[in-house]
């Protein structure tokens, strides 16, 4: 009897084979992240950044209740009343939005200062690099795991800072206030992504995760808290000012000093946090006394806000987007030995 090849069926395990195996490189970043978000969320510095910007933020909330508390009978019926316990600063206490912008950045760095310089210290990015994953599923699986940490934890700082403001004030927030507080989560979660893809960077470009640390550590400084002398000292340097000047030179110099300061995320940040925050502010930059005198008292909607503080939102995002795209080369032309 004459032998008969028999093809192989659809669905067998040798024609499916190739296909499983492109789907498993597909979803190897999917791995990566899993396996990273595990450890993050079980780790020390997720319990510690926790509790600090948990302290923090309580001090901030009930501080602020209070103060609307206080006044409450000339508060009543003050439009987007709910807000202000995002942006109201007692004595002594800083407004929450304040602690946040403050303190964000921090868990931006915590997550991404030793993602790739961690591995690499500890041996085990060869054996990392050795598993049936592309290379690229590295980096992009420990950012979106350290992004994922960082929105549930932002978002679980924001809910209970609602829920205290709601309890204490006994008012609920209304339609638009609660828009406005999830677009300023979102518009705080690409902030501290850009701090994240930064850390990444650092991390990728140097060898020892204390000096990437220490890196990302005085870039936040100086970005956040001496961002505005620097700027200062610049426009006065490029446009100065004296006793003297006049009205032109001034706005010249304000000019200067307003398109210098947004180039860090932080000035971006807060623009855009006052501007949702606020539905009565009508600019994210400096206005003229001939233009507050025109202007009609009333609230802004969401969309209006939106449109004020999308350069700003567009800036962030291409920081950010600039900062991931540094690293990822920078990783993807590394030489790794085991």
């Amino acid at each position: 009897m004459a032998s008969e090849s028999v093809a192989p069926r659809a669905g067998t395990g040798a024609v499916d084979r190739p296909a499983e195996d492109r789907r498993r490189l597909v979803a190897g970043w999917r791995t990566i992240a899993r396996k990273e978000l595990a450890d993050h969320m079980l780790s020390v510095r997720f319990t510690v950044l926790l509790v600090l910007l948990g302290l923090a933020a309580a001090g901030a909330v009930f501080a602020a209740a209070g103060a609307i508390r206080d006044v409450a009978s000339q508060a009543a019926g003050t439009p987007a009343l709910f807000l202000r316990l995002f942006t109201v600063a007692p004595e002594r206490v800083p407004a929450f939005f304040t602690i946040v912008s403050l303190l964000a950045p921090l868990l931006g760095i915590a997550f991404g200062f030793d993602a790739v310089n961690g591995e690499r210290s500890q041996g085990t990015l060869p054996r990392l690099l050795s598993q049936p994953i592309h290379r690229d599923d590295v980096v992009n699986g420990k950012f979106v795991a350290g992004l994922s940490v960082i929105a549930m934890l932002l978002a679980a700082l924001t809910l209970i800072v609602a829920g205290v403001g709601i309890f204490r004030l006994g008012i609920r927030p209304s339609a638009d206030e609660t828009a406005r507080i999830v677009v300023w989560l979102v518009v705080t979660v690409v902030y501290v992504a850009f701090w994240l893809a930064f850390a990444t960077l650092c991390s990728v470009w140097l060898r020892r995760a204390a000096t990437s640390a220490l890196v990302g550590i005085a870039t936040w400084l100086v970005l956040t808290l001496f961002a505005g002398i620097l700027v200062g000292v610049l426009a006065d340097g490029l446009a100065p000012v004296d006793d003297f000047s006049g009205p032109d030179q001034v706005i010249r110099n304000a000019q200067f000093e307003q398109t210098l300061g947004r180039l860090s995320p932080s000035t971006l940040y807060e623009e855009a946090t006052i501007v949702l925050l606020n539905p009565e502010a009508r600019s994210a930059g400096f206005l003229l006394p001939q233009q507050l005198d025109r202007a009609v008292t009333s609230e802004l909607a969401l969309q209006q806000s939106l449109l004020l503080v999308w350069p700003q939102a567009v800036g962030m995002v291409a920081l950010t987007v600039l900062c991931f795209a540094i690293a990822y080369v920078l990783f993807m032309r590394q030489e790794v030995r085991a």
